[in-house]
């Protein structure tokens, strides 16, 4: 079992930036792919970005050049680094948790292909 805890999130102006953070339990935190989702109003969820445990990374196209995700598995911390952020990024985070293996693009942007989810963190940027 994993626990997902994200924090970082908050009321920014466009152009500004953000770093969210997700904590993990559990000791095996480094066999995980972690990935970054998120849900606006109305919207279905959408991925973002997610670290395999070997490093490999994945974007989406609208995150592409400005979010960085990264991960700290001393800690059992991955991140998301958000800059110049914009209106349409508005929505709510969620940090996911793969334990299976997971070798493609396509399946990193699967929700589907993730078993532990965080309660989320809401991201609001204002113009």
């Amino acid at each position: 079992q994993v626990q997902l805890v994200e924090t970082g999130g908050g009321l920014v102006r466009t152009g500004g930036s953000l770093r969210l953070s997700c904590a993990a339990s559990g000791r095996t935190f480094s066999r995980y792919t972690m990935g970054w989702f998120r849900q606006a109003p109305g919207k279905e969820r959408e991925f973002v970005a997610a670290i395999s445990w070997n490093g490999f990374i994945y974007y989406a196209d609208s995150v592409k050049g400005r979010f960085t995700i990264s991960r700290d598995n001393a800690k059992n911390t991955v991140y998301l680094q958000m800059n110049s952020l914009k209106f349409e990024d508005t929505a709510v985070y969620y940090c996911a948790a793969a334990g299976g293996f997971i070798s493609t693009s396509q399946r990193m942007a699967d929700g589907t292909q993730y078993e532990y989810w965080g309660q989320g963190t809401q991201v609001t940027v204002s113009s």
